[in-house]
């Protein structure tokens, strides 16, 4: 008798992941020497992922309070939605006073930026959504998967090693009113080159022409200038726009990669559209992942609330990006001895990730 066909027998091979998949080639292979340039991982000295004295401070104090393990509210633990939103907007922003902005805790930054697809997507249906072109490899079937069409608008220029600055703003002059306008907030990823100070008034100024809906991704803050100095484009969109929508990650910056730790923030029109934008967040989080985990953001709220611990990680943030900009200068001064082009424009690119300049075949070839 010939067996029933399995109900999964249609079942297609998925494509491999981009980056996830370089990193299965790398760790297959067997040379000792062996470097992953793939992942957005920051390593130190030792090739390892760094534990952050202020993350292990934290740590210790949480561990010896025995504090228990409930669930939490659904959109997550209340100091840690608090902290986000001074670290983000400063103690004193306006849309925070206002009651404009609403915070809910994420599984990392790419929690945020699902909450935030969904949420859109249920009430503007129709937008289309414009990224970056290139854009980080999970952007484009995040935002697909949620329902949205992907649209792209200019951005790297491989001839100056810079912005395609007026081809992006004509680009983003013509895009649909009530479309949605994705932007890195700094340390653009993949290729480390961002828009920068009156820039982003030229982009703020077409947004609320064009009464596009912006979803910032802010994955990288302290990489840039500094904490303080990379939450300022949050801030001045939030001062110019009644919406504006802000994904955060703290894997980087609290080198807290496996604790998903992540939030999404959404600046409304004034504080009653905000608790109505968080009751939809809410019921969106209970019909996905129901609440977020706690021990990661609870490392971070009580790092964020301790003077000692704040003042440390600022510390240690700063190590960090200072290790980045050497690791690009000796880049770029090894380089100079084997290929006779100027990769000086590797050292204005800023965070963790780069477009080096070599042709497809140089990267075989050292790959």
């Amino acid at each position: 008798m010939r067996p029933e066909e399995s109900l999964l027998a249609n079942v297609k091979m998925a494509p491999r992941d981009a980056i996830l998949g370089l990193t299965e080639t790398y760790v297959a292979d067997p040379n000792p020497k062996k470097v992953n340039l793939g992942v957005g991982v920051y390593y130190d000295d030792q090739g390892k992922v760094p534990l952050l004295e202020c993350v292990r401070r934290a740590d210790e104090a949480l561990t010896a309070a025995g504090i228990a393990r409930p669930y939490l509210a659904m959109d997550g633990f209340p100091e840690f939605v608090r902290a986000v939103q001074t670290l983000l907007f400063g103690p004193s922003h306006p849309a925070v006073a206002a009651g404009r902005v609403t915070t809910v805790q994420a599984v990392g930054g790419t929690g945020g930026l699902k909450v935030g697809a969904d949420f859109i997507r249920r009430f503007a249906p129709e937008a289309a959504i414009y990224m970056s072109d290139p854009t980080y490899d999970n952007h484009r079937p995040l935002f697909e998967e949620a329902g949205f069409r992907i649209e792209s608008y200019p951005y790297y220029d491989p001839r100056t090693r810079g912005i395609r600055l007026a081809e992006m703003l004509a680009a983003m002059r013509a895009i649909p009113k009530g479309s949605v306008l994705l932007l890195h907030a700094c340390c653009h990823n993949p290729t480390g080159v961002d828009i920068r100070g009156e820039q982003w008034d030229e982009v703020i100024k077409i947004v609320a022409e064009r009464r596009l809906i912006p979803f910032l991704d802010f994955a990288y803050q302290g990489f840039g200038d500094g904490i303080e100095e990379d939450a300022q484009v949050a801030r001045r969109f939030a001062e110019a726009l009644p919406v504006v929508l802000v994904a955060m990650s703290f894997s980087k910056s609290f080198s807290l990669y496996g604790e998903r730790v992540g939030s999404l923030s959404v600046v409304t029109a004034d504080s009653g559209e905000a608790a109505r934008v968080l009751s939809n967040l809410k019921r969106m989080i209970r019909t996905n992942y129901s609440n977020p985990p706690t021990h990661g953001a609870r490392i971070v709220a009580s790092v964020l609330a301790s003077a000692e611990l704040s003042a440390l990680w600022k510390k240690e943030v700063v190590v960090m990006r200072d290790r980045v900009r050497s690791m690009r200068r000796e880049l770029v001064e090894r380089l100079k001895k084997r290929i006779p082009d100027d990769f000086g424009f590797i050292l204005q690119q800023r965070g963790i990730f780069s477009y080096s300049g070599l042709s497809r075949e140089q990267m075989v070839a050292m790959r």
